[in-house]
């Protein structure tokens, strides 16, 4: 562990139009999201609790079944196994934050 300088991060492409660079700790792992307008996060679920903090843009995030449009300051939070999904309505920088550990993200 110790220090971690995001410009010195590998950014890994999760999908087109979405690029993360992660930083993982045993139980947990924390990604700076970049994405671009338009680019569309499927629908999807994970053993994973998550919380998406928006920083920078705006967001259409639905978490079972519930929409909203998020900007800076807002965060979405889903328990394990819910089924969410994304679109980026303009450039967004998202920090997601993963319990446990996203072993699938680690390379």
């Amino acid at each position: 562990m110790g220090f971690f300088k995001q410009d010195d991060m590998q950014d890994k492409v999760l999908f087109p139009g979405c690029r993360a660079n992660m930083v993982h700790t045993d139980n947990m792992t924390i990604s700076h999201v970049r994405l671009d307008a338009g680019a569309v996060v499927p629908e999807h679920s994970h053993e994973h609790e998550q919380i998406s903090n928006v920083i920078e843009g705006r967001f259409q995030f639905a978490i079972n079944g519930e929409t909203m449009v998020m900007g800076p300051g807002d965060s979405g939070v889903m328990p394990s196994h819910a089924v969410h999904s994304g679109k980026a309505l303009t450039d967004c920088y998202i920090i997601d934050i993963f319990y446990p550990v996203r072993q699938d993200y680690k390379n």
